[in-house]
């Protein structure tokens, strides 16, 4: 996972500012001693080090493992602490995963414009640029971009600091576009209601069974591009037997951005989710 990427040393930017950032990662003495430990971006220590290569000897698989359950337990605090937060505003949160150039932005933008722009924001993921979070704000939506660096995912932490940047009083529905990525993300819970997966038909049939883990962490999957069906060799039945294959439970919704298709479905499903979000804070306010 992300212990052997690297990521975790990435420099995460929110809208162009260095953002504070917990982690836990492995330090090498001037002994070859090795330790993990937690600190935030910015604090000074009094050793020098230097993070140790995931393949480096010192490392065992099970130390390794260790660091990770550390990682994912710092995060679940974190993801924790978004969904109450979302809970007790009313806000239905969903955290859109897939891989590069399945159409996120594009089905993003034409979203925003069906629905009433000012009940929309949106958090955008990406290594690098503000291009795409330029583009939603373009919609009159509003957008915070996260910018990771070599980071491959977005994290809890990140989210909540994204979140404390948007005006959320009026708005019901987050939209968390996650960096183009079908491994790490299927692992960082953002506080979101559900994960929805975008499998493009320029894609690989294939993908469910070769990413299962991302398949299997989410509750919905938007087959995009079908405006482009009748120019590709592709087997849609195929992409959603593999689908429930991993996740029997899976929703699939077949769409196009471009031409409109299936994008009624698709608003029905965030209408009902807000819909349930705000009877749920109602319920708890009762």
């Amino acid at each position: 996972m992300c212990v052997s990427c690297g990521c975790g040393e990435a420099e995460v930017r929110i809208d162009g500012a260095p953002a504070p950032h917990d982690h836990v990662h492995e330090h090498v003495h001037a002994d070859g001693t090795r330790h993990a430990h937690e600190h935030a971006h910015g604090l000074e220590h009094e050793h020098t080090h230097a993070p140790a290569p995931a393949h480096a000897p010192g490392i065992t698989p099970g130390r390794r493992v260790q660091i990770e359950q550390d990682i994912l337990a710092k995060n679940d605090a974190y993801a924790r602490a978004n969904r109450r937060q979302l809970s007790e505003r009313g806000i239905f949160a969903l955290n859109l995963v897939s891989s590069p150039g399945s159409g996120k932005t594009t089905l993003l933008c034409k979203t925003i414009e069906s629905l009433n722009q000012q009940t929309v924001a949106v958090i955008e993921g990406d290594q690098q640029t503000s291009q795409d979070a330029d583009r939603i704000r373009a919609t009159g939506a509003q957008a915070v971009q996260i910018n990771t660096g070599k980071g491959c995912h977005l994290d809890a932490q990140m989210v909540g600091h994204a979140m404390a940047q948007l005006q959320l009083t009026d708005e019901p529905l987050l939209m968390i576009e996650n960096v183009g990525n079908l491994v790490c993300p299927a692992a960082f819970d953002l506080g979101e209601a559900h994960k929805v997966v975008i499998l493009s038909v320029t894609e690989g049939e294939d993908k469910p069974i070769k990413y299962p883990d991302m398949f299997r962490a989410a509750s919905l999957m938007l087959l995009n591009k079908t405006d482009l069906l009748p120019y590709l060799s592709y087997d849609v039945g195929a992409a959603i037997a593999y689908a429930r294959r991993v996740n029997p439970g899976i929703r699939v919704i077949q769409l196009s951005a471009t031409s409109g298709a299936g994008m009624d479905e698709w608003l029905a499903f965030l209408q009902e989710g807000v819909a349930r979000a705000r009877a749920a804070r109602q319920q708890a306010a009762a």
